[in-house]
């Protein structure tokens, strides 16, 4: 039984898995297991997956269809053997030593029931307290987490389940599938620690964004997810009326009345729809 297993959802990308492949080959801590999640249509994927298995990683090829990033990677959970599970996008790499800090954590006294790790383009580690609580989270204080910073025990799951599914890429609800997963692990009493000795690289946008109907629609989408939040775990009216607001105020005090105050107004819409879209579907 590997110590970690590693749950790569993917779809439509391609060269951009060797590059993750290449870093996991080169960890220093080879005892994990790579769970390929394919949701492609075709077999784009096979001569890539062929050269991670000639680098040496264990590695599985299951096929989801169709696409659900969330259900995609309740799949590669339920087919994991380790100990502990993360969540590397197709397009994130690690650092070498990122598997054996884990470990070393995770192996260590008071070990936690999850890791956030340190996104290095994202900046600062999400908290500077040594672990998340469910009174800062649940003010999203220490929330929203991104997926690949977030390594969990595989027994979690049995406890709290799995992604939800109606949350996240390619659902109405366009986001925060791996917020809720962690709002959810907190409420439950979970110790969810903070390491920011482990780094994980991913892209991210440096220049100013253009904004677009499309782009506009999108983030309005994203913002959904965040809506769902509030009524699914029934946070606070001021932790609602605060996100609701926050993003249409931030521009109007700069003095930013464009393309900036536009984006605030679809991110606030969003919140929106997805808190009154949840109460009256889900709830």
């Amino acid at each position: 039984m590997p110590f970690m297993s590693l749950i790569l959802a993917t779809v439509g990308r391609t060269a951009e898995l060797d590059r993750l492949f290449d870093t996991l080959a080169a960890q220093d801590f080879k005892d994990f297991e790579v769970i390929v999640v394919d949701q492609n249509q075709d077999n784009r994927l096979d001569a890539h997956v062929a050269r991670a298995r000639s680098l040496g990683i264990q590695l599985s090829h299951l096929r989801h269809f169709p696409a659900n990033l969330a259900a995609a990677r309740n799949v590669g959970i339920a087919a994991s053997c380790g100990t502990w599970v993360g969540f590397p996008d197709d397009d994130c790499w690690y650092e070498p030593s990122l598997l054996q800090t884990l470990a070393a954590r995770a192996n260590g006294p008071y070990a936690p029931e999850g890791v956030i790790i340190r996104w290095v383009e994202q900046g600062e580690p999400p908290v500077t307290a040594p672990s998340l609580s469910w009174h800062r989270s649940a003010s999203f204080r220490d929330v929203p987490v991104s997926s690949i910073t977030l390594f969990m025990q595989r027994k979690l799951f049995d406890r709290v389940g799995g992604f939800d599914a109606r949350l996240g890429v390619g659902q109405w609800f366009g986001a925060a599938e791996e917020t809720d997963l962690v709002l959810r692990a907190l409420r439950e009493g979970a110790v969810i620690a903070c390491e920011p000795a482990a780094r994980v690289h991913h892209a991210v946008a440096s220049d100013r964004p253009v904004h677009t109907p499309q782009t506009m629609l999108a983030a309005r989408c994203r913002a959904r997810g965040t809506g769902a939040l509030y009524a699914k775990h029934e946070l606070s009216p001021w932790v609602i009326v605060r996100g609701l607001v926050a993003p249409v105020l931030r521009p109007v005090l700069k003095g930013a009345f464009g393309a900036d105050l536009a984006h605030g107004c679809a991110v606030m819409l969003g919140r929106l729809d997805g808190w009154r879209d949840w109460s009256r579907r889900h709830r």
